[in-house]
């Protein structure tokens, strides 16, 4: 079948899936949002029990882990990640769900081999370029002062 370059444009335009991408952009902007907005519940309401903006922000951070790690052990994550695409991948709950998911997936493959050996198959080069953008950042302050 011979077809010219308009043809082909005009045709491949009538049988591809039409973009969502606007309800995609919606549902990951409310369910990464309403991440964040427990987030700054969990920060405000540890700092009003007393504890300091940055122990209040650590504590924020070891709950979310907590959460996105427990949800992804019970397979609701991974539901919530399907409906809000990107919005579960941006808050460090998808950190803590890019660690728990391979480890669960491999477990039977034994402890180590399986579990250990897997667990940071997604989550690993974001650890090592963080950690490496950070001393390369920590080494310029040091030269350039601040």
């Amino acid at each position: 079948m011979k077809m010219t370059n308009e043809e082909y444009k005009k045709y491949t335009e009538e049988h591809s899936p039409r973009s969502k991408s606007g309800s995609n952009l919606l549902r990951a902007f409310l369910i990464g949002g309403g991440i964040c907005v427990l987030g700054q519940g969990i920060t405000d309401g540890l700092t009003a029990l007393g504890l300091e903006k940055t122990g209040a922000s650590a504590g924020c951070s070891i709950g979310l882990i907590f959460l996105g790690a427990l949800l992804t052990g019970l397979g609701v994550y991974d539901r919530i990640a399907k409906f809000a695409g990107a919005g579960t991948l941006v808050p460090i709950t998808g950190f803590a769900n890019s660690v728990v998911a391979p480890a669960l997936e491999f477990k039977t493959e034994g402890f180590i081999m399986g579990v250990a050996a897997k667990m940071f198959t997604i989550s690993g080069p974001v650890i090592v370029y963080g950690i490496t953008a950070s001393f390369i950042y920590g080494l310029l302050l040091l030269l350039f002062g601040a």
